[in-house]
C-alpha cells in the first residue's frame, strides 16, 4: 500500500468518524457512502468542466455548453456555483440552513439528470426523522461535509484504483462494526481475491454474482484480470462484462456506487434472485462465463413450494431439493444453471455444506444434492478456510468451485485444499496475507498434491466417504489431528434434529388422518 493510499484511507475513515466517533460510524454508512460518492462525482465533473473550458475560453462558457449537451460529460451535475470559478462541490459545502433538506433536494436533482444514478445517490433522506428525532442532525451533517471537503477526489488527484481501494476500505470498516449484518454486504477482500485468481477470467468474459452485496467479488474479478494483463504487458484489452443482483435496497445502491467509483461498468439489478432472478433470456436463465457468490449461509426462508414453483430448470430431476434447513445447495443449483457450457464458479459456503448428512443412515436431502453434483462431475474442488475471517461469524467457511468443462484427465477427480492454517492474526478479524493468498490460489490452479495442505481425490474415495467433500476429512494439518472440526459436527447435529422434528410432524399428521 502506498503512502497516498494510506493517507486517503485515514482521511475517509476520519470523515466517517466525524459524526459520532468510530464506534457509531457503521450506523451511518447509508449517509456517509453517498456523500463520499457525491464528492467524487463533483470533483470529476469539475475536471471535465476545466477540460472543456480550455477549449472554449472560460468555465462559465463550459457550464453553459454542458447544460445544452449533457453527453459531453459522463454524469451531468446540475450544481452550478454562483461564481463559475468555484468548485462544484462548493454548492453543497456552502449549505448552512436546513442542510439535510437542501442536501436531499440537491442529490435528487443529480439523480433526475442521470437515470443511471436514480435510486442510488437519491435513496437517502438526509432530513429523515425517527420518532420525531432527526436521524442525523444538521450540525453533525455539516461536520461530515466539512471533513469530506478536505481532500479533492478529481481525475488528476486520485486514480480510480486508489479511490476504489479507499471506498472498499470504508465499506470494510463498516463491516467490522456491523455484526451479523456485515455478511449481507461484504466478503473479506483476500477471500474475494483467492476466488478471482482461481476464476482466471479473460478479457471480455461475462461474470455474474446472484447475491452481489457491495459488488466486491465482481470488482475483484476485474482487478485480477487487469493484474494478469499487466503481467502479460497487454495495454489494450476488453474489460469484463459484470452482472449482479442484490435483494436489499441500500446494499444494491452501495454496489452501484462501488462499481462507479472504481470506474467500472456493470449491470446491477435489485430483487430476490432465488424467487425472481432478473437475468434471463428467451430460453430461461441467462448464462455466464464465470459466477462468483457469497450467499447468506444456511438460509431457512425457502420451502419446497419455492423450489416447486421454479420454471427455469434450476433444480434438475434426480438432484432433489436441499430442504428447508439450509438453502446452501439451492444456491449452488441456481449458480450451476447460470453457467455457460464452459463456465466456472466460485462460491463461499458454510463448512457444513460440504459434509452434512454424510455417514448417516437413510437419505438426507442436502447430501442427495451434493451427491448429484459429484456424480455429474461438476465439482472442480473445495478450499477449507481459516477461522474468524468473515465479519458475520467466527466460524470458518469453504470455497466450492464448479467447472462445466473439466479436462478429461481430471474427470471424476477433485482438488481439495485445507487452508485452515493459512491466516494472520488481525483485529477484529483474521486475514490472509499476500503470500498465503498466492499459495492457496496457485496450489489449486496447478492441481498440486502438497502434504498436509492439498490432495487430488478420486471420486471413488468421495463415494466411500458417503459424498463428504470437506477437505478437513481428507487432509489433516497436524499429526495429532484425527477428529473432525467441532463446527461441522454441530452443524450435522442441528440438521439431524431438524430432520427428526420434520419426520415426527409428518408421522403425527398421518396418524391423525388414520384416527390413531
Amino acid at each position: 500500500m502506498t503512502k497516498n493510499d494510506k493517507s486517503l484511507e485515514s482521511w475517509i475513515w476520519d470523515a466517517a468518524c466525524s459524526i459520532r466517533g468510530a464506534q457509531d460510524a457503521p450506523k451511518y454508512k447509508e449517509f456517509i457512502l453517498p456523500l463520499v460518492f457525491a464528492k467524487r462525482l463533483c470533483d470529476v465533473f469539475d475536471d471535465e468542466i476545466n477540460r472543456i473550458a480550455e477549449k472554449v475560453g472560460s468555465r462559465a462558457k463550459a457550464f453553459k455548453l454542458v447544460r445544452k449537451d449533457q453527453k459531453l460529460v459522463r454524469f451531468f451535475l446540475p450544481l452550478e456555483p454562483d461564481n463559475p470559478e468555484d468548485s462544484v462541490w462548493s454548492v453543497i459545502r456552502k449549505l448552512s440552513d436546513r442542510i439535510g433538506e437542501q442536501l436531499t433536494t440537491q442529490l435528487r436533482e443529480v439523480a433526475k439528470a442521470n437515470p443511471l444514478l436514480e435510486g442510488i445517490i437519491d435513496r437517502i433522506d438526509f432530513n429523515a426523522t425517527t420518532h420525531g428525532q432527526r436521524d442525523i442532525e444538521d450540525d453533525r451533517l455539516s461536520n461530515l461535509i466539512e471533513k469530506i471537503s478536505e481532500k479533492r477526489l478529481g481525475l488528476a488527484d486520485v486514480e480510480p484504483d486508489i479511490i476504489g481501494k479507499s471506498y472498499e476500505y470504508l465499506i470494510r470498516k463498516f463491516a467490522e462494526g456491523s455484526g451479523r449484518s456485515a455478511g449481507e454486504f461484504y466478503t473479506p477482500p483476500e477471500v474475494g481475491m483467492v476466488m478471482a485468481r482461481i476464476m482466471d477470467a479473460e478479457p471480455g468474459m461475462t461474470v455474474y454474482d446472484p447475491c452481489c452485496g457491495s459488488a466486491g467479488l465482481l470488482i475483484k474479478c476485474e482487478l485480477a484480470m487487469e493484474e494478469k494483463m499487466t503481467l502479460r504487458s497487454r495495454k489494450k484489452y476488453a474489460p469484463l462484462m459484470l452482472f449482479g443482483q442484490e435483494y436489499i435496497g441500500n446494499t444494491w445502491a452501495m454496489a452501484n456506487m462501488n462499481m462507479i467509483i472504481h470506474d467500472m461498468e456493470g449491470k446491477i439489478e435489485i430483487g430476490d434472485t432465488f424467487r425472481n432472478p432478473k437475468f434471463r433470456d428467451k430460453d430461461g436463465l441467462q448464462t455466464f462465463d464465470r459466477v462468483v457468490a457469497n450467499p447468506m449461509w444456511n438460509q431457512k426462508m425457502f420451502e419446497e413450494k419455492d423450489y416447486d414453483a421454479d420454471e427455469l430448470d434450476r433444480f434438475p430431476q434426480g438432484a432433489g431439493y436441499p430442504g428447508k434447513q439450509s438453502a446452501d445447495w439451492g444456491w449452488v443449483q441456481h449458480i450451476a444453471a447460470s453457467l455457460g457450457d464452459k463456465g466456472r464458479a466460485a462460491i463461499v459456503l458454510d463448512t457444513g455444506a460440504a459434509g452434512r448428512g454424510s455417514g448417516n443412515a437413510g437419505k438426507n436431502k442436502e447430501k442427495e444434492v451434493r451427491k448429484w453434483f459429484v456424480e455429474n462431475n461438476l465439482i472442480e474442488g473445495v478450499i477449507y478456510l481459516a477461522d474468524n475471517l468473515f465479519y458475520n461469524t467466527s466460524a470458518p467457511g469453504i470455497l466450492l468451485f464448479l467447472n462445466k468443462a473439466k479436462p478429461k484427465k481430471l474427470k471424476d477427480k477433485l482438488i481439495l485444499v485445507n487452508a485452515s492454517q493459512i491466516f494472520a492474526k488481525g483485529d477484529p478479524k483474521n486475514y490472509i496475507a499476500e503470500d498465503g493468498l498466492d499459495r492457496i490460489a496457485s496450489t489449486f490452479l496447478k492441481w498440486k498434491d502438497v502434504e498436509k495442505f492439498s490432495r487430488i481425490v478420486d471420486k471413488t474415495e468421495i463415494v466411500k466417504n458417503d459424498y463428504n467433500i470437506s477437505p478437513s476429512r481428507y487432509i489433516h494439518t497436524a499429526d495429532a489431528e484425527t477428529y473432525r472440526p467441532l463446527n461441522e459436527i454441530m452443524d450435522e447435529l442441528g440438521t439431524l434434529e431438524a430432520e427428526v422434528k420434520e419426520t415426527n410432524a409428518a408421522l403425527r399428521t398421518v396418524l391423525k388422518k388414520l384416527g390413531v
